[in-house]
């Protein structure tokens, strides 16, 4: 009997009856980096949760080498969970290597997606030539060799690098336990299927309208990235929002929060000062949000 897909991905369905919103993390986190934006939507959206297999609480023995050994897999998971919710029209919030999951997605099944969020995501992470994708094959390669020594060392450091705020420790923490609680050999496979794509040549056959966000400080997604999608998707809008580092929707929740909330209203994506400002008022720089990550 094939299993469910509410038990291969752990799906939640919460909120309102209203439009649906789905929120895809990326590799090594869980559907509760999420939280946030959950918070601010769910009494007027039908929120969509989930865990990709080999993550968070996801059945671990779903795991393909076959089917997920490319994006696509993924993305024929997410395919699966639409078809079996019967979404249509739905807006897809995907971070780093879910919104190029996403993005295939929308490709095959366009009638399911209203809108794409690219939250810190990327078709290439190889340099190649002009395009910058941010990482040397040197690089690469020691990141995996590093991975294969000895994982739970790596994750920590891994955790730094990625999260890229020291001043708040519990997020650098928070995303180790998530990494550290993967497979090595799913994370290792997984780490190699991201880091090896090449999904560039789909970015011009994308019709859906797609909300890129950009902040500085990423080591993992240079700003050259989200500026080279922005010019290679038809119907793109680029934000630059202000965040540091790769995981903006837990270390600047408020600021993604704001940016979906324009985008969903189709209002145009605002100045880096009047989201200053915006943040300010709410007192996000104060850390308001440190206490919601228990």
């Amino acid at each position: 009997m094939r299993q469910s897909i509410y038990d291969r991905l752990n799906v939640r369905v919460m909120g309102a009856m209203g439009p649906p919103l789905i929120f895809a993390h990326g590799f090594g986190s869980d559907q509760r980096a999420w939280r946030h934006q959950v918070a601010a939507f769910k009494s007027r959206y039908q929120i969509i949760l989930f865990d990709h297999v080999g993550c968070g609480r996801s059945d671990f023995n779903a795991y393909s080498a076959e089917r997920h050994g490319r994006i696509h897999g993924y993305a024929e998971d997410v395919l699966e969970l639409c078809e079996e919710l019967d979404l249509r029209d739905a807006t897809l919030v995907g971070h780093s290597v879910s919104a190029m999951a996403g993005m295939l997605a929308a490709l095959a099944e366009p009638r399911r997606f209203q809108r794409l969020v690219f939250v810190k995501a990327s078709p290439r992470y190889l340099n190649d030539g002009g395009y910058v994708g941010g990482f040397e094959r040197s690089q690469l390669d020691t990141l995996y060799a590093t991975m294969s020594a000895n994982f739970l060392a790596w994750t920590g450091g891994f955790a730094e690098q990625v999260v890229n705020m020291p001043e708040m420790p519990e997020l650098t923490r928070e995303f180790a336990r998530t990494l550290s609680a993967m497979r090595p050999d799913v994370a290792l496979a997984s780490a190699r299927v991201i880091f090896e794509s090449d999904l560039r040549a789909e970015l011009p056959r994308l019709k859906t309208p797609t909300l890129i966000l950009q902040s500085g400080a990423d080591f993992a997604v240079p700003d050259e990235v989200g500026l080279y999608m922005a010019e290679h998707i038809p119907l793109a809008q680029l934000a630059r929002i202000e965040a540091r580092g790769h995981l903006p929707h837990l270390s600047a929740p408020l600021a993604v929060t704001h940016a979906l909330e324009d985008f969903l209203a189709d209002r145009p994506p605002r100045s880096q000062e009047e989201q200053r400002l915006f943040l300010d008022s709410f007192g996000a720089r104060r850390g308001v949000f440190k206490d919601t990550l228990n």
